[in-house]
């Protein structure tokens, strides 16, 4: 994270200059550079993975759902803590503002799919998710679409090839379960429902669990209800590779 005064301190260090950081701050926008909120990527993803994956894997995902007359759906997992705070108050000049909340960290787990459609569907959920719950949420989504479907999902344990297999045989090779290249959630449209659900929640008071979750269903369902506003998740720079895929 380029701060001013990591900035100014390793000028100072490597090259002996010392300046304000008012100077540097000018000098940085000379330069075409501003303070922005950077996306965070993790250092174990492999970029010839995700190449790959753009290129060669997802285009034959997009045949292959043609060819079945099948709907794609991509899933995503999250969790949402009653502590986790998002957003600004407004507060007197010089004084910042202290919000007081309860204190407590509990938690609802859901889980979402979306597809380029603009469908969206979602669940709350105690614990850890299992295959009997996620196997749930797929058969939710064949009696949805009455047609074939194609999952892709991150690489959690309960997505695993076995189970893969034992979908599909329990429902004669109506679902087809693929997968993303590890540590690219980037390009899941599904994290967007996650992202945006902590952002609204984030700034609301929660002081039992139960109210927790009835306004993380309330999140949900207003996604669930604006099918372009669930379009616009296929219509980011990591995911635009995915819009036309209906």
């Amino acid at each position: 994270m380029w701060t001013l005064g990591i900035v100014r301190s390793l000028l100072k260090r490597r090259f002996a200059v010392q300046l304000s950081k008012s100077g540097i701050s000018r000098l940085l926008g000379h330069m075409g550079l501003s303070p922005q909120r950077p996306m965070f990527r993790s250092y174990q993803q492999d970029p010839k993975k995700v190449e790959k994956y753009l290129k060669r894997t997802f285009p034959q995902i997009r045949r292959l759902a043609k060819e079945r007359n099948a709907v794609i759906y991509f899933v995503d997992e999250a969790s949402v803590r009653a502590d986790e705070h998002r957003g600004t108050t407004w507060g007197k000049i010089g004084q910042t503002p202290v919000v007081q909340d309860s204190g407590d960290r509990f938690s609802v787990n859901m889980i979402s799919v979306v597809s380029p459609r603009g469908d969206m569907r979602f669940r709350t959920f105690e614990g850890r998710m299992k295959e009997d719950k996620y196997f749930e949420l797929l058969t939710d989504r064949l009696h949805d679409t009455d047609k074939p479907i194609i999952v892709i999902a991150d690489n959690a344990s309960y997505h695993s090839e076995k189970f893969s297999k034992k979908c599909a045989k329990k429902i004669n090779g109506k679902v087809t379960l693929l997968y993303l290249p590890t540590y690219a959630p980037q390009l899941n449209p599904d994290e967007q429902v996650g992202d945006h659900s902590k952002v609204r929640l984030g700034k609301m008071f929660m002081e039992i669990k139960e109210r927790l979750v009835v306004e993380v269903r309330n999140v949900l369902r207003s996604i669930q209800m604006s099918r372009d506003f669930t379009l616009s998740f296929f219509q980011l720079k990591d995911t635009m590779y995915a819009a036309d895929a209906c």
